[in-house]
């Protein structure tokens, strides 16, 4: 069975930025943080949310993490860092804090920015067609970190997806309050259909506090 709950939408991005929006307005603390994804599907839910208006969403009350980055400069054009600049905080302008993932400044800097925050408001995931998540690939070394290992490098043994990454492990998603999978197209369908009947590949095994998968009907759909 899938952890968590499923909700079939039409509009991806709308389900995405309608959660962002309840989560923030039902905030623990003042400030509310947020680990962003990257992917198509992320930049579009991105892009939907950076139309939210200041009376929904305070920008200047948010920290922005990031799940995983590509071991790339932050101007490549595969970076998550770019993609999420471009995509999102160019529009919405200041926001509270920015943390950058930088394979440069090592796993031991960005452990320590998650170990001191405690725990996200919100982390938001996507899902590969290899059932991925983050940059947490089938079969790689990512999957078996320790415990207390809340950031790792990691690579896909199976070179399908190019760089190496630094991503959140399973115990640094899991510092969640509400992690959001965003899954949309006809591409992802066979690897949702697996995690939903119970594969073991590494999307599945996320958990946290509360677990939402938005899917669209072309992924939903078992035609």
């Amino acid at each position: 069975m899938i952890n968590g709950e499923i909700v079939v939408v039409d509009d991806i991005a709308e389900a995405f930025t309608q959660v962002v929006i309840a989560d923030y307005q039902g905030r623990a603390n003042s400030n509310f943080s947020i680990a962003v994804s990257g992917g198509p599907t992320a930049k579009g839910c991105y892009e939907r949310l950076a139309q939210v208006p200041a009376e929904s969403i305070g920008w200047w009350d948010i920290d922005v993490y990031w799940g995983d980055e590509r071991c790339v400069p932050p101007d490549d054009p595969d970076s998550n860092e770019r993609m999420v600049r471009e995509a999102l905080l160019s529009t919405v302008g200041a926001v509270n804090a920015i943390y950058p993932m930088r394979c440069d400044d090592g796993v031991e800097a960005y452990q320590m920015k998650v170990a001191n925050l405690g725990y996200f408001d919100l982390v938001h995931l996507g899902l590969g067609p290899d059932g991925h998540t983050a940059s947490l690939f089938p079969k790689s070394a990512a999957l078996n970190a320790d415990p207390g290992l809340l950031v790792a490098f990691n690579e896909d043994p199976s070179g399908r997806n190019p760089h190496r990454r630094m991503t959140l492990t399973y115990s640094g998603i899991a510092k969640s309050r509400h992690v959001v999978f965003t899954v949309s197209g006809a591409s992802k369908k066979e690897a949702f259909k697996a995690i939903r009947d119970g594969a073991d590949l590494p999307a599945s095994k996320v958990v946290a506090d509360q677990v939402t998968w938005l899917v669209d009907r072309q992924a939903a759909s078992e035609d």
